[in-house]
């Protein structure tokens, strides 16, 4: 049976040489990154938009998963591209940023673009001291609900599909994936572009600087949106997040080929 909610299937569009590698965020679904996918495809990039391990499906499903899991799945649609193209662009939002930092630290890619991307754990109250304890709590506490949605596109937000809770486990998890990626960010060379919102409530602008400072990249540039929370591919400021992907991808291309 079909376990898949409906609008969280993977997405494939082939078209040429250079590929572009799609990741969405922590406990949502490829839906978050499928519109700018859909742009890049209309370049005539290839274009692979990957679901991560235990998302789209159930929401036991995720509190079960671990952050390698999660990681492993980037790395699947990295070899898939692999049989297209010659070029691969990783593209990351939030988590998904994360994990693709982690894989660009360890197999070669040609490029990289963050999106409201965390540095280390959001100021939510409590959840440094709580956080060493969370894989205990699990077993007693259930998921987290999520409060109502902040946008800027009220409109925009009835399409997310995502879960509508943070299994404890899983927020453990996340951390566990911070503390993983921080140290390998030197290790990172390809060119990157980094993109925040300054209205972002959920992970502050300033983890976009800390990305920036440590990553080993000698081409780095980052781009402040402004009128979207931290869903940047799917609120008001989409436009400027795609116009800055694109331009990206398009220089980056002209430049090696």
């Amino acid at each position: 049976m079909n376990m898949t909610m409906p609008g969280a299937e993977t997405f494939f569009f082939p078209g040429g040489k250079v590929g572009c590698l799609l990741t969405h965020g922590f406990t949502a679904t490829p839906q978050e990154m499928h519109e700018l996918g859909t742009r890049l495809a209309s370049q005539g990039y290839t274009v692979l938009g990957v679901r991560l391990f235990g998302h789209g499906t159930r929401l036991e499903d995720l509190a079960r998963s671990r952050w390698p899991d999660w990681l492993a799945s980037v790395e699947d649609g990295y070899h898939l591209l692999r049989k297209w193209c010659d070029q691969i662009i990783v593209m990351g939002f939030s988590t998904g940023g994360c994990l693709s930092l982690i894989m660009a630290a360890e197999l070669p890619v040609n490029g990289i673009v963050t999106l409201s991307t965390p540095y280390q754990l959001p100021p939510i109250p409590y959840l440094k001291q709580l956080y060493p304890i969370l894989p205990v709590l699990s077993a007693f506490i259930p998921p987290i609900r999520k409060g109502p949605p902040v946008w800027y596109d009220m409109e925009a937000a009835k399409s997310r599909v995502q879960y509508d809770a943070y299994p404890m486990r899983s927020i453990y998890e996340f951390g566990a994936m911070l503390e993983e990626m921080r140290p390998r960010l030197s290790k990172v060379t390809a060119p990157a572009l980094l993109i925040h919102s300054l209205d972002d409530g959920f992970i502050p602008p300033s983890d976009m600087q800390h990305i920036h400072d440590s990553l080993g990249s000698t081409e780095k540039r980052m781009v402040h949106v402004k009128n979207s929370n931290h869903i940047i591919t799917c609120d008001a400021a989409r436009e400027d997040v795609f116009r800055e992907t694109e331009l990206f991808v398009a220089q980056f291309v002209k430049h090696r080929t």
